[in-house]
């Protein structure tokens, strides 16, 4: 492997591989490299990679430097001249009265060089043009032809896509274009659809060549005697992105066809046989299994922009007062609400009284000390009232009668005040009504 970088001169044709020199290159970097022809500035189309050695055509030629400002000056300088050459030499070449067509100026990064590209229908004697153009800009002068393509190539433009011409941005060689290409994708062959602005066929009939040669390979010709499932018939029509062939069975009128598949018809060899010689059978015809369609979410589909109507769901009705008791019991026994439910759906069974009996719990037994007067309190507790309107009920309890406190003398508040001050007052939880206590103050 090899650490390489890709340069491209002015931005277009081949990109070449450059030793990057221990210098550390980005994509877009303007730098300078030696070439055969000396010094010239070009862009980093690839920063530092790895390569294969074999994808290197020796020898790897250096990169001098990454460009600097004043090497930048220098090329806004050549490009001036470059314009200033172009009209100069379009003069010249109109004095000379020679039949070619200038294209293109293209000045070295050390000036001392000047390249004149041009288009010719034949050989053109330019030396005297040189001479003329020598004398001016007083170095080297080279007059280079050039095809129809590669002015193209060098000129830019739109194609009838509507985009920019392929070979001035991506293209690095020209591959040779037949009509036979046109032909086999079944386009027209009127040379003003299939021909580029160069006059040549377009370069891009050539990306999908291959795959149509894989498709004309699994149908028949147009014309051709085939033998279908239905029967022997001449194929009318041949659609070879979709597969499919129409044809004109035998015995049916003119305007009846029928759509076929391309398994489901074969091309018999040597054509229809003659009078009185049997039909050879070729096809062999298993048909397809019906794939089981499953729903998949469509990742195109338009999304629903109306709100779907409400689902009504059914009003349960209110359970009974029996149901309610019966979840109660089986709430308590910790059953699941799927033993609920299945308790509730089946009917329920009375028991024998004998049963009924076992599970009734016995009262406990009167104490000694249990009279009547505490079954008489029962019986009132029972029957208390609630109360109304947020008054207390004050039936059937016992009554408190309100105790006379006596008032304290001045010589007790004042020691009941500095107690306050000083010292935390205890209070009890349990308070008796009563007299207060009182400490003995120190006069009694």
């Amino acid at each position: 492997m090899l650490e390489v970088v890709s340069i491209k001169f002015k931005n277009r044709g081949k990109c070449y591989y450059f030793a990057p020199n221990s210098l550390d290159i980005r994509t877009g970097d303007k730098v300078i490299v030696e070439t055969a022809k000396g010094l010239e500035i070009a862009d980093c189309t690839h920063g530092n990679h790895m390569v294969e050695d074999t994808a290197v055509v020796p020898p790897l030629r250096p990169v001098a430097r990454i460009a600097t400002a004043d090497d930048l000056r220098i090329a806004e300088l050549n490009k001036k001249r470059e314009k200033e050459a172009f009209e100069i030499g379009r003069q010249k070449i109109a004095e000379h009265g020679l039949e070619m067509k200038l294209v293109d100026v293209e000045c070295n990064f050390e000036g001392n060089k000047t390249t004149f590209f041009f288009t010719a229908d034949g050989r053109v004697d330019f030396r005297e043009l040189v001479k003329d153009l020598a004398g001016i800009f007083r170095n080297r002068i080279e007059l280079r032809q050039i095809g129809v393509r590669d002015e193209a190539k060098m000129i830019g433009g739109i194609g009838i896509c509507g985009r920019p011409y392929c070979c001035s941005q991506f293209l690095e060689d020209f591959q040779p274009v037949s009509t036979k290409m046109a032909k086999i994708q079944s386009l027209s062959l009127n040379p003003t659809k299939i021909s580029g602005s160069c006059g040549r066929l377009m370069c891009c009939l050539r990306y999908e060549q291959e795959a149509y040669e894989d498709l004309v390979k699994k149908v028949p010709k147009q014309g051709a005697f085939v033998e279908t499932k239905d029967g022997y018939g001449t194929a009318v029509q041949v659609n070879l992105l979709r597969q499919t062939v129409k044809v004109r069975l035998d015995g049916d009128s003119d305007d009846t066809l029928k759509l076929f598949k391309s398994n489901e018809l074969a091309a018999v060899p040597g054509g229809r046989p003659k009078e009185g010689e049997p039909l050879p059978s070729v096809l062999h015809y298993v048909p397809e299994e019906l794939e089981e369609e499953t729903e998949q979410e469509d990742e195109w589909a338009i999304p629903l922009l109306v709100v779907p109507e409400p689902v009504e769901v059914p009003a349960q009705e209110p359970p009974s007062a029996g149901e309610k008791k019966a979840r109660r019991r089986r709430g308590s026994r910790g059953r699941s609400k799927t033993e609920t439910r299945a308790d509730e759906a089946k009917p329920q069974e009375k028991k024998p009284e004998s049963v009924r009996s076992e599970r009734r719990v016995e009262k406990p037994a009167r104490d000694e000390h249990h009279t009547e007067k505490t079954d008489k309190y029962e019986k009132a507790a029972k029957t208390e009232k609630p109360a109304r309107h947020g008054k207390p009920n004050t039936q059937n309890k016992a009554t408190v009668k309100p105790v006379k406190v006596e008032s304290k003398p001045a010589e007790h508040e004042a020691a009941a005040g500095k107690a306050k001050s000083g010292e935390k007052s205890r209070r009890t939880h349990h308070r008796r009504y009563g007299k207060p206590k009182t400490k003995p103050s120190a006069d009694n």
